[in-house]
């Protein structure tokens, strides 16, 4: 790899690995904010990914410019094109983080105290999971490391699917008029969209074990 390709290279894994951090800060407020609705903590998770799309625009345009200049092949194209996906995806993460802040704002007091605890702590949970084990794979190297990390995040991703399912039906079942139909309505929706983010971070983490150990593309 070329000095210059791989200083280029490390600046862009740089960039991506603080953008991700701000995500998983955000969700991790999240999750402090989910046990006490306290509307300054989803406020504070806000602030940790404003601007994104210019962040990301920014990381785009630096990956265009080390593929124009610098024509890599092989590993080193792989691990750039991931770059280039992985932008997308911290995009969307970012965006369902959000969503998941502006929809449960609206109803986090309007739930009842013990559904919290026993479904969306625990879902908020594993999403911030995943978020921390993809940044350990963006850190890492080994690639026997980086399988085992990967198999964390598949569980982690889930255990978050499993945790929707229950509380969907759990809540639908409680759901006794027209009223507390739409509340609960409002709570799966928003609570949907942290599970959303920990597909993103599994999809991030299916990109690197293709930057850095091979293979095919992961949906």
């Amino acid at each position: 790899m070329l000095p210059n390709f791989k200083t280029n290279v490390d600046g862009i894994k740089e960039k991506l690995i603080k953008i991700g951090s701000g995500l998983l800060e955000a969700n991790k407020l999240i999750l402090s904010a989910l046990n006490d609705c306290e509307e300054q903590k989803f406020i504070d998770a806000r602030a940790n990914i404003k601007n994104i799309a210019s962040k990301t625009d920014e990381v785009d345009n630096a990956i265009i410019k080390v593929l124009a200049l610098y024509t890599p092949e092989a590993r080193d194209l792989r691990q750039v094109i991931a770059y280039l996906k992985i932008t997308n995806e911290l995009s969307r993460a970012c965006s369902s983080t959000r969503s998941f802040i502006r929809g449960f704002t609206d109803v986090c007091n309007d739930v009842d105290v013990a559904t919290i605890k026993e479904y969306a702590l625990p879902m908020q949970s594993s999403t911030v999971k995943a978020i921390q084990l993809t940044l350990n794979t963006l850190s890492c190297e080994d690639e026997e490391e980086i399988q085992e990390i990967y198999n964390e995040i598949l569980i982690e991703e889930s255990k978050s699917d499993d945790l929707y399912e229950m509380v969907e039906r759990n809540l639908y079942l409680q759901a006794d008029d027209a009223n507390s139909f739409e509340k609960y309505h409002k709570m799966l929706k928003a609570l949907r969209k942290s599970t959303k983010i920990a597909s993103r971070a599994m999809s991030i983490a299916n990109l690197l074990v293709y930057a850095k150990v091979g293979g095919n593309f992961h949906n």
